[in-house]
């Protein structure tokens, strides 16, 4: 057995937009948390994972796990955005001069990840996880506003990548035009997701939990409205999870709905451990968004064991057998949306089907052993097609 594979992970370590500097461990974001747990369990490879960040940590671990190394840079506050994130890739490079891995993995396009993977001088592959530039048109993004800027950093990183790992086809076929190679790779799910099961609260009402950030992209006010018939006829608890920024005018009209049905409840952002306790409780959970790619909360419901309803959008179909491990609708059509939560409510045996195989579906496709050893082969590729 030769040496371990030597790969370069650059992610955002979310203390730093959380500006929870205090805290001593870094986290990811939940996809790239996954892969790592994934990578873990594979020795033939050595991970080191490289974050920028503002402000001096108060502590981090020198390593993750037994074969995961944890670099954090301090990089000032000019060399972020404001200058096309020159900093981090300054940093990012010197570092990699140190390390000299094999290849870069840069994870996400919308900060500085991708722009310091490919002028890294190494090998270097891309995963999209929001496609910025969908995202920008879904809300339209004003001009230099966060999405604006983030999906041209996404236009420009594409092109002068080795490849891009798509997380569904509809990352693929949004990027066909601009990536020299792609791969479809779904996200991995935290493994501990799987150890989740629903509990059995007999004479309790169903809960439906609708977890995202309050937007018009996710779409829950035109949920709520579309579930005003169903409520009429059966008892039901729609639980939403996630923040929203106050001054929208969406968020405010969401609050306005709230107010006026007692069915509704909104409890703002919550842990993964949070989510688990909702996910216990969970009849259904619903994603009715109007564009998303790979969303964990499906991929976490389906590990768990909780049946899915979601939107025929984006890369959902990737994840949703129609019918077979969860339940498609129409975003735009209050009565497919309607219709499909009160299917779930009203047969239970057939809910509990969709769950059992959407469980199954999660072990063989989502799990983090088996997406870890899918990046394996991709960046051997790459490493090979180079040398």
């Amino acid at each position: 057995m030769g040496r371990p594979l030597k790969i370069a992970i650059l992610t955002t370590d979310n203390r730093e937009p959380y500006r929870e500097y205090h805290k001593p461990d870094p986290w990811f974001g939940t996809a790239p948390e996954a892969l790592l747990q994934g990578f873990a369990t594979l020795p033939e490879c050595e991970v080191h994972v490289v974050s920028c960040t503002q402000r001096p940590m108060v502590a981090s671990p020198a390593k993750l796990a037994d074969n995961i190394f944890f670099h954090s840079l301090l990089v000032p506050k000019r060399g972020w955005m404001r200058t096309g994130y020159q900093g981090c890739l300054r940093a990012v490079r010197k570092k990699l001069h140190e390390l000299q891995p094999d290849i870069v993995h840069g994870q996400g396009t919308e900060r500085d990840c991708a722009v310091s993977a490919v002028f890294s001088g190494f090998p270097n592959v891309l995963t999209i996880h929001g496609n910025m530039r969908l995202v920008a048109q879904v809300n339209h993004a004003k001009l230099f506003s966060y999405y604006w800027l983030a999906a041209r950093l996404e236009a420009f990183t594409l092109p002068r990548s080795q490849g891009v790992v798509c997380i569904t086809n509809y990352t693929r076929e949004a990027v066909a035009g601009l990536a020299r190679k792609t791969w479809v790779v779904p996200n991995a799910v935290d493994g501990s997701f799987f150890a989740v099961r629903p509990e059995i609260n007999p004479g309790q009402p169903p809960v439906i939990v609708c977890v995202g950030h309050v937007c018009l992209r996710k779409n829950q006010n035109a949920f709520i409205r579309a579930l005003d018939p169903l409520a009429a006829r059966k008892p039901f608890r729609l639980v939403f999870l996630g923040g929203g920024l106050p001054q929208d005018p969406y968020v405010v009209e969401f609050f306005d709905l709230l107010r006026t049905r007692p069915w509704c409840e909104h409890h703002g952002f919550v842990d993964r451990e949070k989510l688990k306790t909702w996910l216990r409780q969970a009849t259904l959970l619903a994603l009715p968004s109007l564009e998303d790619n790979c969303p964990m909360t499906v991929l976490e419901a389906m590990a768990a064991s909780v049946p899915v309803v979601a939107a025929n959008v984006g890369g959902v179909p990737d994840l949703v057998a129609d019918g077979k491990t969860g339940l498609l609708c129409d975003p735009l059509n209050a009565a497919s949306m309607d219709g499909v939560v009160e299917k779930i409510l009203s047969q239970p045996a057939f809910a509990r089907d969709l769950a059992v195989a959407a469980n199954r579906q999660a072990q063989e496709r989502f799990h983090p052993s088996v997406i870890a050893r899918r990046h394996l082969e991709i960046y051997r590729e790459v490493v090979g097609a180079i040398s």
